[in-house]
């Protein structure tokens, strides 16, 4: 295993669960995205880039279970249920409930960024092919997520503050361009690399 990424990681993951963002996610849908988008698109891909390709990655040896295409829609279901805003609203109410859903969300996204690097790690061309149609179909759901929060005209949530319905509004469309511009733009280049890969591989002499 690589540890530097994976202590990287941690650390950023004890920031984002124990600091100001964490106080400021119950009455604040930003600061809830910007924890949600640090957890998947920052510390995912740095403790899955400790692990892909050891002997700790389970991809290459259950690619139906933990390979890219399975992995990106699983993330798909936990993060579209957990932005529903019955679930939305109980997770930010409920201690307990906001571990399971910051968990759940680490976990998919730990589950994503080791199916697609890992995967590809041990060989080229259709692995590494393989790797980022499923960074890029999360990227896609991500970004149809986001621009669904940012261009909503009315709150899809009931924030804890209970603000006027317009400061509701204007911080529900940063959090949708968070996730707009960090989530779908980080999965985004995750499956440009691995494209760059499949290109790099194909120019080089058999």
């Amino acid at each position: 295993m690589r540890w530097l990424p994976i202590i990287i990681g941690l650390g950023i993951l004890a920031a984002l669960w124990g600091g100001p963002l964490r106080a400021a996610s119950a009455h604040s849908f930003a600061a809830h995205m910007a924890i949600h988008m640090g957890v998947v698109a920052l510390v995912a891909p740095l403790i899955a880039s400790g692990i892909a390709g050891t002997r700790y990655d389970p991809s290459p040896r259950h690619p139906i279970l933990f390979g890219p295409l399975p992995t990106s829609l699983f993330e798909l279901i936990i993060v579209w249920a957990w932005h529903v805003p019955v679930l939305h609203g109980a997770a930010r109410a409920s201690g307990w409930l906001f571990a399971v859903e910051q968990g759940s969300f680490l976990a998919a996204g730990l589950l994503v960024w080791i199916a697609c690097l890992g995967f590809a790690a041990g060989a080229q061309g259709r692995r590494s092919l393989m790797g980022t149609i499923g960074l890029l179909l999360t990227s896609i759901h991500m970004t149809l997520l986001g621009a669904l929060l940012a261009f909503a005209g009315r709150p899809l949530y009931a924030h804890a503050g209970h603000g006027e319905p317009a400061v509701q509004i204007a911080d529900q469309q940063l959090g949708g361009i968070i996730m707009l511009f960090i989530g779908g733009a980080v999965y985004l280049g995750g499956g440009l690399y691995l494209m760059a890969r499949v290109l790099l591989a194909e120019e080089r002499p058999a």
